[in-house]
């Protein structure tokens, strides 16, 4: 009985009554893994210790090289140290478990290394799983370790760095393709042409992408091989760490974009076949395959692949001071058909035998880990499914996030810009989307990520304006796409902001309608960067309305530092009308207006149980932002409202929003 009252998330959801066993079940089977793992004496940290007993470990009298390999039948660690020589360094079976290991006498910094595998009779080689970093010869192409141990270690100085205060503002960044020119920028770039920009615009968050090695570039960053090695794409691990070490003294946390879902199935460079067999790390057979990504997928039911996995991300925390991590691809990991296709319109489809409740437990224990290690650490999950008590306490019988990211919202967005009219647009399911989230739950609101900028989609902009951002986006050339595009860009970018959750993420230069698409450097494409650099120039010149789009994601994001914002239960709705498709709520301090409509003003009336003085702050509409309202001219709304009887009407232009600060308790 006393376990069926720990069961908070029935408090919380009563409709999950019916899957109490279900929860049940979940908490047991996570109960039962931590026992399997860290026993009586141990802490789940204490566990995750496999980066310093594995791969290169410097002694006193030289280096010890340790790997897991149980299918192994012999292995001998080769490099330039021993001018590859097969037979210098032949490695030992150390116990049952399929340790071996061999010591070095000298390993020098920057030395190249490879570990040869005999599995069957067969020999091959492969990159150490633990290694750190991993470079690409520019005569061969061909990838391998390199021993990362610089005399001069790199100095943080960022002891004194907190996480920023809700609500989280995430820029989410990939620094490969953050410089303008035609080519991969580099961590030092980033930090120094690119950080001052994230602070400048208001973001106290930045989402890195790419960061854990992969060997095709066009990948994302999401055919991940070495999962210890920051990219080299970007330059060495030193730039890694002066970037997130700078962020932090401007006050931006950073949290890495770990992907635990799936792993690269590439063999030569990866740790698929490491040991000559597929079912090391990932399932066998057709289980251990991803059917719509081509990839890996991660047998969470074995404790040496939790080990390896909860001990790189302790890693990444501990090497590179991250402050969190937003987990890739967790829908696919949830269901046992990775969510393709499926519809979660009922809470059986996530109480089912296709539920993967191996992963369930990992996420957990990956929570109970980072949180371990920090307390004020930040984890979010990439989950379409909206899988109950994701972002509970694991106490509580959730799986221990802090956020998921709001994935419908964007959905939601590019279908209403792409195939409905906005006279069409319906408020009541527009709001539904902004707000609707499980209790208790905490999530991230976005209007579009990297996913909508991707060749095959479309930035939101983009959909709207097309072709004719080419051609009229001067502030003095009046277009109807560019204006509708230009009005609808701030508009949904605001709403989003305001009561689309409990924190906002943009992606690198959507802030500004960054135009075009991302498209990698590839075969299909002879190779070019043209489409997957950020073209800052744009938002930096004046006379062009990506500059006023950036001016007012600065100011709508400044509205977090200059009062309060997140209030009790979130935005509250004070009226919504669909046929003149206004909308009208307050969040914190602030009381936010829209008229959605294309062609037609619109009266709204507002009611406050008591009196208020509100004063404008911001609006779609100013000139500064490239809208058509001169401060000179005057407004067509008032700069203060004074609600003194409890009611009152203005009216709200077309395709328009104002926001006004509530002076709380003063009376007109």
């Amino acid at each position: 009985m006393a376990e069926r009252k720990a069961l908070k998330i029935l408090d919380r959801d009563p409709l999950l009554e019916p899957y109490r066993a279900d929860l049940e079940l979940r908490m047991q089977l996570y109960k039962n893994m931590k026992k399997r793992l860290v026993g009586k004496d141990l802490t789940i940290v204490d566990f995750a210790e496999g980066n310093d007993y594995y791969g290169f470990q410097k002694t006193k009298t030289g280096w010890i090289y340790r790997e897991w390999a149980p299918a192994a039948e012999a292995m001998a660690l080769i490099g330039d140290f021993n001018h590859w020589d097969r037979y210098a360094n032949p490695m030992r079976r150390i116990n049952d478990n399929g340790d071996w290991e061999t010591e070095v006498a000298d390993l020098p910094h920057g030395s190249f290394v490879k570990v040869q595998v005999t599995h069957n009779g067969e020999t091959f080689d492969r990159i150490p799983l633990y290694i750190h970093r991993v470079v690409q010869d520019p005569y061969t192409h061909e990838f391998r370790g390199q021993i990362w141990n610089p005399e001069k270690k790199f100095r943080w100085t960022d002891k004194e760095f907190t996480m920023p205060g809700e609500p989280l503002l995430i820029y989410e960044a990939h620094v490969g393709m953050s410089g303008e020119e035609a080519r991969i920028a580099t961590y030092d770039e980033f930090a120094d042409e690119v950080l001052p920009r994230i602070k400048k615009d208001g973001y106290n968050t930045i989402q890195l992408m790419a960061i854990m090695q992969h060997p095709y570039y066009a990948s994302f960053g999401y055919q991940v091989t070495n999962l210890f090695a920051a990219s080299s794409w970007y330059g060495e691990p030193e730039g890694l760490k002066r970037l997130i070490n700078k962020a932090h003294r401007m006050g931006i946390a950073v949290l890495l974009d770990v992907v635990h879902s799936h792993a690269a199935r590439n063999s030569m460079e990866g740790i698929n076949d490491f040991d000559g067999t597929d079912y090391q790390f990932f399932h066998d057979g057709p289980e251990g395959d991803h059917p719509a990504w081509g990839t890996k997928l991660y047998d969470y039911g074995k404790p040496a692949v939790v080990h390896f996995l909860l001990s790189n991300l302790k890693y990444w925390m501990l090497e590179y001071h991250f402050d969190g991590f937003r987990f890739d691809g967790v829908t696919s990991m949830l269901y046992k058909d990775h969510g393709l296709g499926g519809v979660f319109d009922n809470y059986g489809k996530y109480f089912s035998m296709n539920t993967d409740t191996e992963a369930v437990t990992y996420l957990q224990l990956a929570n109970e880990l980072v949180h371990s290690i920090r307390k004020d650490a930040v984890t979010i999950a990439e989950d379409m499914s909206g899988m109950p008590g994701m972002c509970l306490p694991i106490s509580e019988g959730g799986i221990g996030f802090d956020y998921r990211l709001g994935m419908g919202i964007p959905d939601f967005w590019e279908k209403s810009v792409s195939v409905i009219h906005d006279e069409n647009w319906d408020l009541g399911k527009m709001w539904y989307e902004l707000t609707t989230r499980r209790p208790g739950e905490k999530s991230i609101g976005y209007c579009e990520c990297h996913d909508q900028a991707l060749v095959g989609s479309k930035t939101l902009i983009f959909w709207m304006a097309d072709k004719e951002m080419y051609w009229h986006m001067m502030n003095d050339d009046q277009n109807q796409t560019i204006e509708r595009a230009v009005e609808l860009h701030k508009m949904i970018r605001l709403v989003t902001f305001a009561a689309g959750g409990d924190g906002y993420l943009n992606f690198m230069g959507n802030e500004f309608g960054h135009p075009e698409w991302i498209d990698f450097p590839r075969e299909g494409n002879g190779g070019s960067f043209h489409y997957c650099r950020r073209q800052w120039s744009l938002a930096d010149n004046p006379k062009l309305k990506y500059h006023g789009l950036l001016l007012f994601d600065n100011a709508m994001t400044a509205l977090v530092r200059d009062g309060k914002w997140s209030g009790k239960g979130g935005a509250r709705l004070l009226s919504l009308n669909n046929d003149d498709k206004t909308m009208v709520f307050i969040r914190g301090d602030y009381l936010f207006l829209f008229n959605f409509h294309p062609t037609r003003d619109a009266e709204v009336t507002l009611r406050f149980p008591k009196p208020q003085l509100c004063t404008r702050v911001l609006s779609t509409a100013e000139k500064r932002f490239s809208g058509w309202i001169d401060n000179d001219l005057g407004w067509p709304v008032p700069q203060k409202i004074r609600v003194s009887d409890n009611r009152f009407t203005l009216t709200l232009p077309r395709r328009t929003a104002f926001v006004y600060k509530i002076a709380k308790g003063k009376k007109s």
